[in-house]
């Protein structure tokens, strides 16, 4: 059954010949009929409230037919919409047809048959434009899920672990749960320094095996309440958080050093292994409490005086103005 109900837009400069369409168009029960009489009234109709078929004259004086065509196709593409353009001609040579094709025009209607061909060609049209506006309107909606997907996703995909989004969110609550109850939060940040002569060295598939390798190794060298994340390609954190000051010191986490350093992983290229380099960023409550965007900034610089000196180091942020 047709969609009586389809917005249908005519624009022809000549008054009797829209007045024709117009009325074939109400004849065959369709309702929602507007007539322009030339290409700027159209536009601005279609301003108002998008149609899905257009019906226009090729030759109008100011703004042709292809010439409409073209700014009904960067409407559409703004506005996540698709109308279905059928110029009215009499031109009938292959040439003029395959520019107005590639011009984006989807059909023709001939002016010497217009009234036999009109009504078969918009029952077309209407199928079309349907099928185009739901696919639209389904890929506009699974964008905006992927959207949401990203705001909200805390996992690496490749290695299971948390992501930088959680976490800085982790390290937040960490500082402020130091600040409330003193003691001490640590920031461990662990890089692979080799990790660049690796990429060269294997392929991709292996380079995979050994992020989720690393993963598994520091997840079983970690204690059971401190958080473990994978932040870059080959940087990996733990959140850790110590009632008694003393006791946040490299020492605490040296088994996890050693347990990565120059260790190697087993991967279908054989075993392979990495450098590690690793840096603690140690905030004390007593000192005050330094921003997300600090630690992160100090343990950066940390793991490359981690890199350059092999040892694991120390370091601490500093209080400034985000106090």
């Amino acid at each position: 059954m047709p969609n009586l109900d389809l917005p249908i837009l005519v624009v022809d400069d000549a008054k009797f010949s829209s007045m024709v369409v117009g009325r074939t168009l109400r004849n065959a029960g369709y309702r929602d009929v507007r007539i322009a009489n030339n290409a700027l009234a159209a536009l601005e109709l279609m301003e108002q409230r998008p149609v899905s078929v257009l019906i226009a004259d090729w030759l109008m004086p100011e703004m042709d037919g292809l010439e409409l065509s073209d700014q009904v196709r960067q409407h559409d593409e703004q506005n996540n919409h698709y109308t279905y353009v059928i110029l009215l001609t009499a031109k009938e040579s292959v040439e003029a047809l395959s520019e107005a094709f590639d011009r984006g025009v989807d059909d023709f209607i001939y002016k010497s048959d217009m009234t036999k061909q009109l009504i078969p060609r918009i029952y077309a049209a209407d199928r079309m434009a349907d099928r185009q506006n739901t696919l639209l309107r389904a890929n506009a909606l699974l964008i905006e899920n992927n959207r949401e997907l990203e705001a909200t996703n805390i996992i690496d995909l490749e290695t299971g672990l948390c992501n930088s989004k959680y976490c800085r969110e982790q390290l937040g609550k960490m500082l402020r749960h130091a600040e409330s109850r003193g003691g001490s939060s640590a920031y461990v940040l662990c890089g692979i320094r080799n990790w660049q002569e690796l990429k060269r060295q294997h392929p991709p598939t292996v380079i995979s095996e050994l992020a989720v390798g690393i993963a598994r190794r520091l997840s079983t060298l970690i204690r059971p309440l401190d958080v473990l994340c994978r932040v870059g390609d080959n940087q990996y954190v733990i959140i850790a958080y110590f009632p008694n000051s003393d006791l946040c010191t490299t020492t605490a986490f040296r088994r996890v050093f050693d347990g990565i350093n120059h260790k190697a992983l087993k991967t279908t290229a054989g075993y392979v292994s990495v450098e590690a380099g690793m840096v603690l960023c140690r905030s004390d409550a007593q000192n005050g409490t330094p921003s997300v965007q600090c630690v992160e900034r100090t343990a950066v610089q940390g793991l490359v005086d981690a890199y350059e000196t092999r040892r694991f180091t120390e370091t601490s942020p500093e209080i400034r103005e985000e106090t």
